[in-house]
């Protein structure tokens, strides 16, 4: 079943109104999603108060540049990786001085895939820094648009359960 624009807006929200009743801020480093878990967060009225960034590193170099991923981390295990999304997520946390950070890279397709990262491989983190921290690899089915979709749900999702373990 594809994931809708109602499921994506209604675990934006929730996930909104968490961050704001815990008083937390948030910020994404997205690659294979493009800024969408940022844009889907923004879109409620006062998201300002918990969204502080969205960073799209799209490119390894912007990886290393603007999350300080390590050029061995991407060399040794490419960019999805559980090493990467790990240092994603500790470089969200750094650059914006948020509260916690999810961090996204896959293979959204139709490319791009690989006898061990076929297109539908996605790698998640999630926390408030490198060794406070976790990381899980989904599989999904699907065109681009929806391992998108179903990447963008799932990380508000993930976050959202975090928080309400916190």
């Amino acid at each position: 079943m594809a994931t809708t624009d109602q499921e994506l807006e209604q675990a934006g929200v929730r996930l909104g109104k968490l961050l704001q009743e815990q008083g937390r801020t948030i910020a994404t480093a997205e690659s294979c999603t493009g800024g969408w878990v940022a844009k889907v967060l923004t879109d409620r009225a006062g998201s300002s108060a918990y969204v502080m960034a969205g960073l799209v590193t799209y490119s390894n170099s912007a990886k290393q540049a603007l999350l300080g991923v390590s050029a061995d981390s991407l060399e040794q295990h490419g960019a999805v990786s559980e090493p990467v999304v790990r240092q994603m997520v500790a470089g969200a946390v750094q650059a914006a001085g948020v509260d916690v950070a999810v961090a996204i890279s896959g293979v959204a397709g139709p490319g791009g895939g690989s006898p061990d990262k076929p297109v539908g491989t996605v790698w998640f983190a999630w926390g408030s820094g490198l060794d406070q921290t976790e990381a899980v690899v989904k599989h999904f089915d699907g065109d681009r648009d929806e391992v998108r979709r179903q990447s963008v749900l799932f990380a508000l999702q993930v976050v959202t359960g975090f928080l309400e373990g916190a």
